[in-house]
């Protein structure tokens, strides 16, 4: 309670003070005198530099801006106080518009670079400008436009995929991408360096059927492509296990030399879809054993499935290695 008591006069005299005219007269005389010197101030005029927002548009025909010039001009400029503040408070200022073809009509290019004078932009710019504001000078001096011819090309797709699948299911064909080629078009010394664009990556979990799934297809910067994606067809089927006995086959032997291989044939454990289940047979496997390897003294060599038809998913050889016997011719 003293605590509280002790304060009182204190309050007092804040009270007394806020309720003094003197004090109240003297805060409206500042006030109204700050107000006309703002006025005032405002009424003058003033040297600056404003960041402008510019456009660039209509290259010439056939034609691509191929750089990034400046998004922004430097301008500096004379104007009232008002006209200033009022520029200054707005959040975002109507962009200036360069027409390309107009402002490099007369200009011959310096290695594929047009070097425009800022100072021959002035009209254009004053032109687009309020004209409350005198323009003293834009920077930067040279505003460099570099022009590419257009072309357009038609190149292939190729699915960009991660797949995983339930046990025993697997691509029963590789995906299918529709439709397979798409239009870009592009500055020419972009397009000339594309032969094949990709989609972007699509990853799917557990598949054990038939999907289809629309995918965006990436491009290169400052090209446009038709049509922007693509549908990627995943044809699944289950697959089943089948044994098949293949010769080996012996690589860089001498023609001297004859030799013989314990066993001769190896069997082949593979894992084919359904659909093809029937159609597979030795003949889409190519087993064999390298010369090469018997040199070392070794009394085994490992066998090597050379070939096998992509739908086949291959998932064991017996044996892994065989015995041999070398004898001369």
């Amino acid at each position: 309670m003293k605590k509280n008591i002790n304060k009182l006069p204190e309050y007092f005299k804040i009270e007394k003070l806020i309720n003094d005219k003197r004090v109240v007269v003297f805060l409206i005389c500042l006030l109204i005198s700050t107000s006309l010197w703002f006025l005032n101030a405002l009424s003058k005029d003033y040297s600056t530099t404003i960041a402008y927002p510019v456009k660039y548009v209509n290259p010439p025909s056939k034609q691509f801006l191929a750089n990034e010039p400046p998004s922004k001009l430097e301008l500096k400029i004379d104007a009232h106080g008002f006209t200033l503040l009022r520029y200054k408070l707005s959040l975002s200022f109507s962009p200036i518009i360069l027409n390309l073809t107009n402002i490099t009509k007369d200009l011959k290019p310096e290695d594929g670079i047009y070097k425009v004078p800022s100072s021959g932009l002035m009209r254009r710019i004053k032109a687009q400008v309020s004209s409350e504001i005198s323009i003293l000078e834009v920077q930067p001096e040279t505003l460099e436009i570099i022009l590419d011819s257009l072309s357009t090309i038609t190149v292939p797709v190729k699915p960009n995929v991660e797949l995983k699948f339930k046990s025993q299911f697997n691509l029963q064909n590789p995906v299918k991408v529709i439709p397979a080629e798409v239009k870009i078009t592009g500055p020419s010394s972009v397009i000339d360096t594309i032969s094949e664009l990709s989609t972007q990556l699509l990853k799917l979990d557990d598949l054990d059927a038939t999907v289809e799934k629309y995918a965006d297809v990436l491009k290169p910067k400052a090209t446009t492509i038709s049509p922007e994606k693509v549908t990627l067809r995943i044809d699944v089927e289950k697959f089943t296990e089948k044994e098949l006995k293949i010769p080996l086959i012996i690589r860089n032997r001498p023609d001297s030399l004859s030799v013989k291989l314990f066993p001769s044939e190896v069997k082949v454990t593979c894992l084919v879809g359904l659909s093809e289940f029937e159609d597979v047979t030795a003949n889409d496997f190519s087993a064999v054993v390298d010369y090469a390897d018997m040199t070392n003294n070794a009394l085994h060599i490992p066998v090597k499935i050379d070939r096998k038809s992509s739908f086949i998913q291959l998932v064991r050889v017996t044996p892994e290695a065989v015995e041999y016997l070398i004898e001369t011719n």
